[in-house]
């Protein structure tokens, strides 16, 4: 039996153009065409000064399941992405994780930035949901490719350099099982851009450790203790102890500065995590124990000036 092409053009009307054309297709007895899938993380910036890439390098290939292909899925109805997030804090302060990860992901395919965040964080650290490091990889992507303009010192601007740095991560060690292969050089890339266009010290510290390693980049100590010192001055803890552990030994360009040294231990003790973050109290400890006494006090002097300074700061 014939379809009349008053059926047809009813089809245009109720499917859109393209799915139109493709029902065609299956009247006709033609196999339709595949739609395109979105391919995440190959539209990131590249930062100023990065390294040349290397002649043949990997490239990064579309997924089988990113977040594309997970929101698709029948999603609740909500008026709004805010309305799901209102959905979201409701159902997670009930307990009800599924109904909170559901709303979270309307939230997320809204384009709502925070929810596609809190998404990525909670896949990367199986909050409420399995781990998934790819979906998580997929998340930050997201974000980096479609918001990577944002404006530094903003709430969004936080959000985007921290995917930059969660994106970096994942290029150092790679992920198991997946198209996401170990890229030093894409680290520096993620690393370099989260440090030097949002700031972020987190981005900073990391940059800081590829120059101490030689990682996607040159070894250059200088560079290292340069972005040791940006990440430590915003009240790193982890930056603050490399950089303070930097000054204490000198050498490859870094000036010997003891005193100062202890005082970066110093200050990074007081805000180190002892459950995360045993290594900077036993570095602190060691660094104390074989200093002399004149310089112990010297430091513990400035810590004393810096802690006066700070309680004085108008953004304390």
């Amino acid at each position: 039996m014939r379809i009349s092409d008053a059926i047809i053009a009813a089809l245009f009307l109720i499917l859109g153009g393209q799915q139109a054309v493709w029902a065609q297709d299956v009247v006709n007895g033609r196999a339709p065409p595949i739609p395109p899938r979105p391919i995440p993380g190959i539209a990131l910036p590249e930062p100023e000064d990065a390294p040349a890439r290397a002649p043949g390098g990997a490239t990064i290939a579309p997924s089988p399941s990113g977040p594309a292909a997970h929101t698709a899925l029948p999603l609740v109805p909500f008026s709004s992405a805010r309305d799901a997030i209102r959905a979201w804090m409701r159902d997670s302060s009930a307990g009800d994780q599924v109904g909170a990860v559901r709303a979270l992901e309307y939230a997320a395919s809204q384009g709502h930035l925070t929810a596609q965040f809190k998404l990525g964080r909670m896949y990367a650290g199986g909050e409420g949901v399995s781990t998934n490091d790819l979906k998580a990889f997929e998340y930050f992507s997201k974000i980096a490719d479609e918001n990577a303009d944002a404006i530094p010192g903003t709430a969004d601007g936080r959000i985007v350099g921290s995917a930059f740095v969660a994106l970096g991560g994942y290029f150092i060690d790679g992920i198991k099982g997946s198209y996401v292969q170990p890229n030093a050089d894409r680290a520096f890339d993620m690393f370099h851009y989260a440090a030097s266009y949002f700031g972020d010290p987190e981005g900073q510290y990391n940059l800081g450790r590829l120059y101490m390693k030689g990682q996607g980049t040159r070894r250059d100590a200088r560079q290292a203790a340069r972005w040791m010192k940006l990440a430590a001055e915003k009240g790193h803890a982890p930056a603050r102890a490399v950089f303070g552990d930097m000054l204490l030994r000198g050498g490859e360009g870094v000036p010997r500065q003891p005193v100062l040294g202890l005082m970066w231990l110093s200050l990074a003790r007081e805000g180190a995590d002892p459950g995360r973050e045993s290594w900077i109290i036993e570095r602190h400890d060691a660094a104390f124990a074989a200093a002399s006494a004149p310089d112990r006090t010297a430091a513990l002097a400035l810590v004393e000036r810096q802690q006066v300074a700070g309680s004085r700061s108008p953004e304390r």
